[in-house]
């Protein structure tokens, strides 16, 4: 699908300075907001201990998404080697998830009559024989808020997935649902009835249970979900407990989570086989870049969402084999757990832009929270390349005066969407760029599809000899 009238944009920039970033998980540190870049969530809890998912071997974030206007959507999710019973618990939610908002928006008729669907993920411990996993989902197509948060444990001792509630001995079950009755009872939205009837089933406890996390000194923090125990307008309602109270109500392997969540023994060992770390491509390209589109046909290859393992890495190599230069729209959550492969970006003379931490639709969030989710990612970004981002493409190409307020990145969207997400296969991707490029576009494309990585050395070759020059946003722009 063309679309000229993204073009101008490009030129646009944001008006305000930008802030400092939050963390960007670098491990032993405090996280100050979580879950603090989507709408509704809880902010002035105890804080929790970031983890620093690059450290984690075997890793691969499962990345998918649409660009579909009527029904957008971004979900990712990690996938650990020798927790695959966990993943697999995390996959079946997350597909469940998607098919109820799919579902909504077949129902839904047309084109924003839904929202969109974010999935977030957040490492809690990865550490020892502990691994903990937080999703957030903000589902525009519930009711409410739409947004609700489940923590995943895995337990390497015993090669079991945990949930939530298995942090708690089966013996102090009752005492611990006890206290948290009387800390829910009296608060705004509540009364004495609604919260015993949440707790009544035994087997709905694991239902409403199942956002518990351990804060940076050893207390756990449980959070319900809107409506779990109290009326819905009230929102979501937190319980901490200190260290000293909730310690003797914990099962083995809670102890164990706590342990590793407050002093991690050292690095993630969950009793799988090694696991090859996937090679990082070592390609380098100067800085330097002397096409002059003024006098030649240039195209800027654009490609969102990534960096991916083994994807993006493939990319890298089609990428220098024909000495073409693309620009890498990154997810801050993906350069957290792959910073070796934004180097790699860099390093072989592409550029990397920002494309937010967890690719919400920004014009949904406040000020504050745009800034979170871009800051974050370019703290990230830096971190990785040791030069900040100054370009981000806003996710959905959703950008308002709110968005280019909150940063001074300047905002990139595109002249040829090759919707690449749709279809799954090399050909069409290819022949929707060679069919329809014209000077001087920039062409989306996405690194987390196979798919869309495999097209790439055909459009390159075809194109190439034509006389076409692959080039990044910024020297498109500098050189037109």
């Amino acid at each position: 699908m063309r679309t000229h009238l993204l073009f101008p944009s490009l030129l646009l920039l944001g008006s305000l300075s930008l802030t400092a970033a939050c963390s960007s998980g670098a491990s032993g540190t405090p996280d100050p907001a979580p879950a603090g870049a989507l709408p509704g969530s809880t902010s002035g809890t105890a804080p929790v201990m970031t983890v620093d998912p690059s450290k984690i071997k075997g890793l691969r974030i499962v990345n998918d998404s649409s660009e579909n206007t009527s029904c957008p959507f971004a979900a990712g999710y990690p996938d650990v080697t020798g927790a695959e019973a966990m993943t697999a618990a995390m996959k079946k939610d997350v597909d469940g998830r998607l098919a109820t908002f799919r579902s909504a928006c077949d129902d839904g008729g047309g084109a924003g009559d839904v929202g969109e669907l974010n999935i977030s993920h957040q490492f809690l411990v990865a550490s020892g024989d502990v691994l903990g996993v937080r999703l957030t989902t903000q589902d525009h197509s519930a009711a409410g808020s739409g947004l609700s948060v489940r923590t995943y444990w895995y337990d390497g001792r015993a090669g079991a997935y945990r949930t939530a509630l298995g942090l708690v001995d089966d013996g102090s079950r009752d005492a611990f649902v006890s206290a948290l009755k009387k800390r829910l009872k009296g608060r705004e939205g509540t009364d004495a009835d609604t919260v015993d009837e949440a707790f009544a089933d035994p087997s709905n406890q694991t239902t409403i249970l199942d956002d518990m996390v351990y804060t940076a000194d050893g207390g756990l923090r449980v959070t319900f979900d809107r409506g779990d125990v109290g009326a819905p307008a009230a929102g979501t309602y937190v319980v901490t407990f200190p260290r000293a109270t909730v310690t003797p109500w914990l099962s083995a392997f809670g102890k164990r989570a706590q342990q590793q969540t407050v002093r991690p023994s050292g690095p993630l060992d969950l009793g799988a086989a090694a696991t090859p770390t996937p090679a990082v491509p070592t390609h380098t390209a100067s800085g330097d870049d002397d096409t002059d589109c003024e006098k030649v046909k240039c195209v800027a290859l654009t490609f969102d969402d990534g960096p991916a393992v083994p994807e993006t890495a493939t990319l890298l190599t089609h990428l220098a084999q024909y000495d073409a230069r693309a620009t890498f729209f990154t997810v801050g959550q993906n350069v957290a757990a792959h910073p070796g492969l934004v180097r790699a970006e860099a390093r072989a003379g592409n550029e990397v832009g920002n494309h937010s931490w967890s690719h919400p639709d920004l014009t949904k969030l406040t000020s504050e929270q745009v800034a979170y989710q871009l800051n974050r990612t370019s703290a990230a970004i830096k971190a990785a390349t040791g030069k900040e981002p100054t370009l981000f493409r806003p996710p959905y190409g959703a950008v308002n005066s709110t968005v280019r307020g909150a940063t001074k990145l300047s905002p990139v969207l595109w002249t040829l969407d090759t919707e690449d997400w749709k279809y799954p296969d090399a050909a069409k991707v290819a022949q929707s760029v060679i069919g329809k490029v014209q000077r001087n576009d920039v062409v989306l494309m996405h690194d987390i599809h196979a798919t869309s990585v495999a097209a790439v050395p055909e459009i390159l070759r075809t194109l190439g000899a034509r006389g076409y020059h692959f080039v990044t946003v910024s020297h498109l722009r500098a050189t037109m």
